[in-house]
C-alpha cells in the first residue's frame, strides 16, 4: 500500500490549487499571478571543486544558493501592465512594471494540498521579477510569456 502524501496542484479548486502572490513591502493586499501554465522552483546549492596531487577523487564543499521561480503565463491585460492607479505598488504596477522599475517583491506559492483542505506547504521570499519575454503567433494567439522571480536570499518553508 503506497502512504505517501502527494503534493497536486488541483487546478480549480479553491483552498487546494497552487496559488502565487507578490506584494511590495508595504502594500495592504497582494497581487494574485493569474493564469500560470507551469513552475519550476529552483534551489540550485552551488559547488566549489577542486583537485588535489594527493587525491584520486575531486574534493567538493557547497557555496551559495541559487534560488529562483521560473513560470510560464498566459497574459492579463491589467495583471500584466497594472491598473496605474492606487495604493498597492504591485496592483498599481503589476508584472512588466515591478519588473521594469526593479523592485523587490515578497512572494508566496502555496503549492497545492496532499488531500482536500488546504493543509499544502507555502513558500515564501523575496525576489525579483526577470526573464519576461512576452510572445504571440498565429499558432499559440494569446500573449504568453516566461517569468522568473529571481530570489535574493534563502526560501521560508511553512
Amino acid at each position: 500500500k503506497n502512504n505517501m502524501a502527494f503534493i497536486f496542484p488541483a487546478p480549480g479548486v479553491e483552498n487546494v490549487e497552487m496559488t502565487l502572490a507578490i506584494r511590495v513591502t508595504g502594500d495592504t493586499s497582494g497581487l494574485l499571478v493569474p493564469a500560470i501554465q507551469d513552475i519550476t522552483v529552483n534551489a540550485a546549492t552551488d559547488v566549489f571543486t577542486w583537485t588535489q596531487l594527493d587525491e584520486e577523487s575531486k574534493l567538493q564543499i557547497p557555496t551559495t544558493a541559487t534560488n529562483s521561480l521560473d513560470m510560464n503565463l498566459v497574459l492579463d491585460q491589467v495583471k500584466f501592465f497594472g491598473t496605474g492607479t492606487g495604493t498597492d505598488v504591485a496592483i498599481k504596477e503589476g508584472i512588466f512594471g515591478l519588473s521594469q522599475n526593479k523592485r523587490a517583491v515578497e512572494f508566496t506559492l502555496y503549492m497545492g494540498d496532499t488531500s482536500t483542505g488546504g493543509a499544502g506547504k507555502t513558500l515564501t521570499g523575496v525576489a525579483y521579477i526577470t526573464g519576461l519575454a512576452p510572445t504571440v503567433s498565429a499558432d499559440a494567439p494569446v500573449w504568453v510569456s516566461p517569468v522568473t522571480l529571481t530570489v535574493t536570499g534563502n526560501y521560508t518553508v511553512a
